[in-house]
């Protein structure tokens, strides 16, 4: 079961983790060497950070 994570602060922290591996991701792919299973690879992690950030958005109306 997947941890939730109430506090607002959280849930900005886990996004910025989430962008941050995703980055270091990219950074370490070799452009002679990648094939389209990194790339499906990079646009599942994207689709990922896209379903988080939705999540979070729900919980931060009306604290904005």
């Amino acid at each position: 079961m997947e941890n939730t994570l109430n506090d607002k602060q959280q849930q900005v922290n886990d996004l910025k983790n989430r962008l941050d591996m995703f980055m270091s991701t990219i950074d370490s792919l070799d452009p002679e060497v990648t094939d389209i299973e990194d790339i499906d690879k990079l646009i599942h992690m994207l689709n990922e950070l896209e379903t988080k950030y939705e999540r979070y958005k729900k919980d931060w109306k009306g604290t904005l």
